[in-house]
């Protein structure tokens, strides 16, 4: 069961949920290094007992070299001497089967123990430091809060900044702590696919190669390993694309966190305390409070529940806000509210001037509303000079650099990026620039092609189609993922199929020369999943979609002459076809459930010595240790 993703945005709001959802990542860590300590401690006992069963085997062989046979006369006939030789021979295909076992031994803490240990270590312990900094931070920004809640408002003014400031920058470095925590876990939730599957993977390799008596075992593990291999690198190359969106979304949570509201979510959410009156005086109780502006429902959940009594949320319908008077009440920002369910003023306390003011805004309040001015990054847009601009690129592309090694993988400089596209798209003299000039190497060109692409006021594939076409690539089936992709690209507006053609059939051109450029259809997926399609949310949720995106163009890629032959039958996306009876492309290839098959006899006249054992790793001459290691070998697997 997957784990819903850590949104950064809740790092700074720190709700219940969040923190409820934290402690499931948290409990899984533990999970996962529980495991990884099983793994290392029954891995070690595996190895020793092979060290232990190969020293035994060595010793046997020394045995058996140490025996000679004597013989009566003073010549022997070819036949005695070929068996007064054969304890030597057998020695010495016992000690050639056994190097090779010493060698995967010696080698199997480097390929299954160290790597484990060092994720262990560094990964999750890398974690825990995080974790432990996360819990100091908010334990003592929780505690001054506190603290800094209760001041009077007769305080000097001066008193008060400093006691402002002072929550603030602990406030600040809390979240902080929070997102660099959220970050890692996740990025560890992620990686351990591949960190803890590599070296068992690797470890299992050597394992059955290195056992000459397990070939059927290691003819069918060897199209499984490519396979995983191959999924393997898929993951690491789409966990390194979505780990770059990631940090540049971290990046702008630092900036701005309230710029950063996912939709579908309250108006305004966070902490506030509401005076209550006893019969033994005024208490503040400190609720999460939830408010939809457009309801206008104020949800308030308690976060300290009393000691026999089960408090639930409480949901009211607010009728006015206004600002509380400091000279009425000895506390700081607060304000009151009147709701349709409860009689009378509630008092509620904000945990700051600035936040006050955000609750009185989205409440709208008898307070100011304040406006930060945001100035939105000038965006490149999909018209005539941006179609020749893209025709440049590919023409010079593909007439000088298709060949180049890492093509579009090799970024060029920002500063000459910068520079070809300002003298582009300079509004005095459009497109008036020589692509063949010295100084637009190819990896000028290829990146400024990306940053025009990304950098569209839409994406080439749009906002409006983007679920749908992550959905098309969730889908198990292939003819179902094929045709529901080939129907989305049709109901692009004119310019952005055109724009999109035009991008596949030069990728399609890049990948017939993969054999130079090492660029195949998964790789350039990785590179223009996220530069032709992108979330219009920038969300974590969003960020774990990009494999999917990468595989919206891959397909395009690979099914280019297909989708851009002309529109499907029907204008509609397909339906569902039931499942098919055939195993898919894409499915891994599973050993456990492989149908049994007849041992095959190696040593036969039918089949050709020496490449049946090129397999194990065993070939030898047609006579002596050779000759006899395939006898023995062919013997006890018939």
């Amino acid at each position: 069961m997957g784990h819903p993703p850590l949104e950064f945005s809740d790092c700074y709001l720190d709700s219940p949920d969040f923190r409820e959802r934290l402690k499931c990542y948290e409990l899984e860590l533990e999970r996962t290094n529980k495991f990884i300590k099983d793994v290392i401690k029954d891995g070690n006992a595996l190895i020793s007992a092979m060290r232990n069963y190969s020293s035994a085997v060595q010793k046997f062989s020394q045995t058996l070299q140490s025996f000679q046979f004597d013989f009566i006369g003073d010549t022997l006939t070819d036949d005695e001497i070929n068996i007064a030789e054969s304890f030597k021979e057998f020695a010495e295909l016992l000690n050639e089967v056994e190097n090779e076992r010493m060698m995967m031994v010696h080698n199997a803490s480097d390929l299954l123990i160290k790597p484990l240990e060092n994720f262990r270590k560094e990964q999750i312990g890398f974690t825990k430091e995080r974790k432990k900094k996360f819990e100091k931070d908010g334990e003592r920004f929780y505690s001054l809060l506190d603290r800094h809640l209760h001041l009077s408002s007769k305080k000097k003014e001066s008193q008060l900044q400093e006691a402002d400031l002072q929550v603030d920058k602990e406030r600040h470095n809390f979240f902080e702590s929070s997102l660099d925590y959220v970050y890692q876990i996740q990025e560890v939730q992620e990686s351990k696919k591949f960190n803890i599957v590599e070296p068992v993977l690797a470890f299992l390799h050597s394992l059955f190669i290195s056992n000459s008596l397990t070939v059927e075992l290691t003819q069918d593990f060897l199209p499984y390993k490519q396979q995983l291999q191959l999924s393997l690198q898929n993951t690491r190359n789409h966990f390194s694309s979505t780990r770059e969106e990631m940090e540049e979304l971290k990046k702008r949570m630092k900036e701005a966190p309230q710029t950063c509201k996912l939709p579908g979510q309250p108006t305004i959410e966070g902490y506030l305390y509401t005076q209550e009156k006893w019969a033994l005086g005024i208490s503040w109780v400190k609720y999460y409070c939830q408010y939809e502006k457009e309801t206008k429902t104020l949800t308030m959940t308690p976060t300290e529940q009393k000691p026999g009594a089960k408090q639930g949320p409480l949901d009211l319908t607010l009728k006015y806000c206004v600002r509380r008077k400091t000279e009425s009440i000895d506390k700081r920002f607060c304000f009151d509210i009147e709701t349709n369910e409860r009689p009378g003023t509630i008092t509620l306390q904000a945990l700051s001037e600035a936040n006050r003011r955000l609750w009185m805004e989205a409440m709208d309040g008898k307070e100011p509303i304040y406006h930060s001015p945001i100035t939105k990054q000038e965006e490149m847009e999909l018209n005539d000079i941006g179609f020749k601009f893209v025709r440049k690129c590919i023409n010079v592309i593909e007439t000088k650099g298709i060949k180049t090694e890492g093509l579009y993988r090799t970024v060029g400089s920002n500063i000459q990026v910068q520079k070809l596209l300002n003298a582009f798209f300079d509004p005095k003299c459009p497109g008036d620039v020589d692509f063949h000039y010295s100084d637009w190497d190819i990896k000028t060109i290829t990146s400024s092609l990306k940053f025009y692409l990304r950098n569209l006021s839409e994406p080439v594939m749009t906002y409006r189609l983007h679920k749908e076409l992550v959905s098309a690539a969730k889908s198990d089936n292939l003819d179902y993922r094929l045709g529901a992709i080939h129907s989305l690209v049709y109901k692009l507006p004119e310019k952005n199929r055109e724009m999109l053609e035009l991008i596949i059939r030069h990728l399609v051109n890049v990948c017939e020369h993969s054999k130079d450029n090492l660029m195949t259809p998964s790789n350039m997926g990785v590179i223009f999943g996220p530069t032709l399609m992108r979330a219009q949310e920038d969300t974590v949720a969003a960020m774990m979609n990009i494999k999917f995106q990468n595989i919206v163009v891959e397909i395009l890629i690979e099914h280019f002459v297909k989708i851009y032959s002309g529109p499907p039958e029907e204008s509609a996306t397909p339906p569902v076809p039931p499942p098919r009876v055939t195993a898919r492309r894409h499915k891994p290839i599973t050993i456990s459930k492989r149908l049994l098959r007849e041992r095959t006899v190696f040593y036969t006249s039918s089949v050709d010595e020496s490449e049946g054992f090129e397999i194990l790793g065993l070939r030898g001459s047609s006579t002596g240790s050779g000759r006899l290691l395939q006898t023995l070998v062919c013997v006890i697997l018939c």
